[in-house]
């Protein structure tokens, strides 16, 4: 079964591997365009095109899905299966309907549940107590096609969206070969998602970074383990803008208002949230300095 794989970032890498791993022919893969980044503006290539280069798989890096350059490209692949894992492109029909045993996704969440970019993140940032990945066939709208298999797992108290990302990209590979297996041999399940009961999200910004100490304590630290490893929570504490890196729930009550630090020390900085109960802040990093231990902060500043 001659492979197309569809892909840019980390989590979609985890995949191609697999496809290669498992022994599967993988004609061709697209990736979005390198671009340049950091400080020197470096151009640099997506996960996916490193590791189809490490194993001499053409990379195609078409700029439009639409022009026919993209169409005329897949056709001369001549795949039987095109697999798409978070490649940031929206596939028209025709692109679509040239694999004969259809085109397939890996999305990470437990569809219909978030729909769109990035799923992971804010299934964490909601305070979800599981999530999951799921395989489906692609269709036009978005993320809006037929269930092929999906499978859960729960969310860590203090798992960040990095952690996360990290498991169920794992995750998702695991189901891919399961997926692909099933179809190679006839037996792939096709269920219809139930599209009344769907719900969208979209990507993050920094916009999002500041806390809202007038939340719940548990919903002021699934936050700041949402906005890991980006953009990461801020809080203003002694007129200075703190990066929050790390918030744990203790348990405490108080009568402060939300935002009030209550207690520091050398656990960290206590603060109270909008239930009455208490967070305490225990990584931080202050602008121009390096990430740090609250603690360790609070040597050299009072709150």
């Amino acid at each position: 079964m001659r492979i197309v794989f569809m892909g840019t970032p980390e989590f979609a890498s985890a995949s191609l591997e697999a496809l290669i791993q498992n022994g599967y022919e993988v004609a061709g893969v697209f990736t979005q365009p390198d671009k340049a980044r950091g400080r020197g503006m470096e151009v640099t290539f997506s996960p996916v095109k490193t590791v189809a280069l490490s194993h001499d798989i053409p990379v195609f890096q078409p700029a439009k899905m639409r022009d026919g350059t993209a169409l005329a490209t897949l056709q001369s692949l001549k795949p039987d299966l095109v697999v798409v894992v978070a490649y940031g492109r929206i596939l028209p029909d025709d692109l679509l309907a040239v694999p004969p045993l259809g085109t397939i996704n890996v999305h990470g969440s437990l569809l219909p549940q978030y729909r769109g970019a990035a799923p992971i993140q804010w299934s964490v940032l909601n305070g979800d107590e599981k999530t999951g990945v799921t395989t489906m066939y692609l269709a036009t709208e978005m993320d809006a096609g037929d269930i092929i298999y999906s499978e859960e797992t729960k969310i860590g108290t203090y798992e960040t969206s990095g952690e996360l990302y990290d498991r169920l990209k794992e995750m998702g590979a695991e189901l891919l070969i399961k997926t692909v297996r099933d179809i190679e041999n006839g037996c792939a399940p096709r269920k219809a998602q139930e599209h009344e009961k769907a719900t969208y999200v979209t990507m993050l910004d920094k916009s999002l970074s500041p806390i809202d100490f007038t939340k719940p304590a548990r919903a002021v630290v699934k936050w700041v383990c949402g906005l890991q490893p980006w953009p990461v929570a801020t809080a203003e504490l002694g007129g200075v803008t703190l990066k929050i890196f790390s918030a744990l729930l203790t348990g405490h009550t108080t009568g402060k208002e939300p935002g009030t630090v209550v207690s520091t020390g050398k656990d960290g900085i206590e603060i109270a949230c909008g239930d009455g109960e208490t967070v305490l802040i225990t990584e931080v990093q202050a602008p121009g300095k390096k990430r740090m231990r609250a603690e360790d902060y609070l040597r050299g500043h009072r709150l």
